[in-house]
């Protein structure tokens, strides 16, 4: 699971590299590939699910849902939309973490 987390972060990091850069289009294929809807089989999310209290599993779901809804709007080409976007993925993040601990 911290592995995961990990993935998610340095994920994080190079959205908003790319974004920087301009590559929305890049950015966006990050997203989806490791934070987004499509991502889940890849980091074992139904094994993980198991896991974790259902809480946890609602932000978990709402996180990757919103990475997919940022994708898309960043491949539409918009900055400020896909910044936007990107903040309700980030939020989820803020909201587990601050709400749950792994010991």
């Amino acid at each position: 699971m911290l592995s995961n987390m990990r993935d998610h972060l340095a994920a994080l990091h190079d959205i908003l590299r790319n974004m920087a850069a301009g590559n929305l289009d890049e950015a966006a294929e990050i997203a989806e590939s490791r934070l987004g809807v499509s991502s889940l089989e890849r980091h074992g999310a139904s094994h993980m699910a198991n896991l974790m209290p259902e809480g946890m599993q609602s932000v978990g779901t709402g996180m990757h849902k919103a990475a997919s809804h940022f994708a898309l709007k960043a491949q539409e080409g918009e900055v400020l939309p896909a910044y936007r976007a990107l903040s309700e993925v980030t939020a989820a993040c803020v909201a587990c973490h601050a709400a749950y601990r792994i010991r």
